[in-house]
């Protein structure tokens, strides 16, 4: 019995030297090399994004962060992943994000040819040539949050009322979103709460999700031992994202039930037109509520935050939609069209979308099975490679000795070569080449809006500088406690929207 278990741990540790020598020459932190422990204190740290980072300045932008696990801060090895005709293909970290036991999505979904498939069938529910309200459903939801600031958030001098930015922000996005899936906004903007505990949920379920990422033969595991139908939410559960789930069975069931020529021309409509399945329709739109509302969230937060403890820049953008008001290029409410010709707009959103890109997983791809040369280094076939989302926008030799301020004026200096560098790379932010994310024109839409709504109206600041928010990331960022002082802005009457 003993001569076994020796000859057992012989084996064990063979195979644990063979697998550190096979990587060995891409330097790491050292436990990288035989446990994946390394990675396990990443993601459940809380500041995953800055230790990616942190290993991609020590170590270079290919660094091993796991014994067949490699990270780069490399654009150009992310866009050759990427690229529609790349040998690489998703890895199985992508396995562990399905919402359903057993039923892939297009985020979670492995296979190149479903995968082409799903972003076929819903590429114009997307892109919004097929929702003509889309910018209407925005706009209403933005009039939501202005009506719900000045029914309980104006401060005056004699009372402060704090709001939680950070909250009232996803309660708008979440609003939007479900507006665009559902046709029926969930209401947490004019109610003011997580009405369903969706965040709650999210916050609760995101850390082992992360962490389950790293082992996804544990997850495969759980799926297939039937234990995943016992812990996944259901769709007759009240709160958290199983009701997130019911409302999509039901939504989806009453349009397959629906009389063939009855088209809805909302992204669920166009979404079966194109022949998405019932299955996949209930899939989907619960994944446009994960993917949709939790990212964009961040992204307006970040602008937030940065315009209003920079008076410069809080004037200048002022003063940019302040003259576009006065000479009829501004709307009321503004629309898409006009926003995107706002140079220093546009600015704030780029260099938020840089600085924070929404997304900090690892989003891991396969070395092909003939190997590939990165950086001068031969990488083995089968090698998951993952990206450093957080390194690409902090590129100093693209961006500048100041890349990690906050400087919109970088994008209207830029000229020539260095102005093309730094839109290739800022284009990351939303994926690329096959795998570019769909939500994209939706997101920028909101961004495009709800800064010139929100600011035309209201003066806001931060109510403690020294800790604005509570940030917490584990592949997205979970962010709250942002509360910040609301007042009504006092401007010229030829500046006053219409309500």
């Amino acid at each position: 019995m003993l001569a076994l278990a020796g000859f057992l741990f012989a084996l064990f540790v063979a195979n644990r030297i063979r697998i550190y020598w096979r990587l060995a020459h891409i330097p790491g932190p050292k436990i990288a090399g035989f446990s994946r422990l390394w990675m396990v204190w990443v993601n459940s740290s809380g500041r995953n994004h800055e230790c990616l980072y942190n290993a991609n300045v020590e170590y270079g932008s290919l660094a091993r962060i796991g014994p067949n696990h490699l990270l780069t801060s490399d654009p150009d090895i992310i866009r050759r992943m990427n690229a529609p005709r790349s040998p690489y293909r998703r890895s199985v970290w992508y396995t562990t994000f399905r919402f359903k036991p057993r039923a892939d999505n297009i985020i979670s979904v492995v296979s190149e040819e479903k995968h082409e498939g799903l972003r076929k069938k819903m590429a114009a529910g997307y892109s919004g040539k097929e929702v003509p309200y889309l910018e209407d459903c925005i706009d209403k939801q933005i009039y939501e949050w202005v009506e719900l600031i000045k029914r309980k958030y104006i401060s005056t001098d004699a009372e402060t009322k704090p709001m939680d930015l950070g909250r009232a922000a996803q309660y708008f996005t979440l609003d939007v979103i479900s507006g665009l899936a559902f046709n029926h906004p969930f209401g947490d903007i004019p109610e003011d709460t997580d009405k369903f505990d969706y965040i709650k949920t999210t916050e609760d379920a995101i850390g082992p999700m992360a962490v389950l990422s790293i082992f996804p033969h544990i997850h495969r595991w759980i799926e297939q031992s039937r234990l995943m139908d016992l812990l996944a939410p259901k769709a007759k559960d009240k709160t958290g994202l199983g009701r997130v789930v019911g409302i999509a069975q039901k939504m989806v069931s009453e349009r397959f039930d629906a009389p063939k020529d009855e088209d809805k021309l909302d992204m669920l409509g166009s979404f079966i037109k194109h022949g998405l399945s019932k299955e996949e329709a209930e899939s989907e739109t619960v994944l446009q509520i994960m993917a949709g509302s939790d990212t964009t969230a961040t992204v307006i937060r970040v602008v937030f935050l940065h315009i209003i403890t920079s008076p410069l820049i809080l004037a200048r953008l002022r003063a940019e939609t302040d003259d576009g008001i006065r000479t009829g290029r501004i709307s009321s409410p503004i629309r898409n069209s006009e926003a995107r010709q706002l140079q220093y707009l546009q600015a704030c959103i780029k260099e938020a979308l840089r600085l924070w890109p929404p997304i900090t997983g690892l989003l891991q791809k396969v070395v092909p099975p003939e190997g590939d040369t990165i950086d001068g280094k031969f990488v083995p076939g089968g090698t998951f490679i993952g990206q450093c989302a957080w390194a690409i926008g902090r590129n100093p030799l693209v961006y500048g000795s100041d890349f990690a301020l906050f400087r919109p004026e970088r994008w209207l200096n830029a000229s020539g070569e260095t102005l093309q560098s730094m839109e290739r790379d800022a284009e990351l932010t939303f994926g690329y080449g096959r795998f570019k994310c769909l939500g994209q024109p939706v997101a920028l839409i909101e961004l495009n809006k709800v800064f010139v709504e929100i600011l035309r109206r209201f003066d806001i600041t931060i109510i403690n500088p020294s800790k604005p928010w509570n940030s917490d990331s584990r592949g997205i960022f979970l962010q709250k406690d942002f509360w910040v002082r609301v007042t009504e802005r006092i401007y010229p009457a030829d500046l006053r929207p219409s309500e």
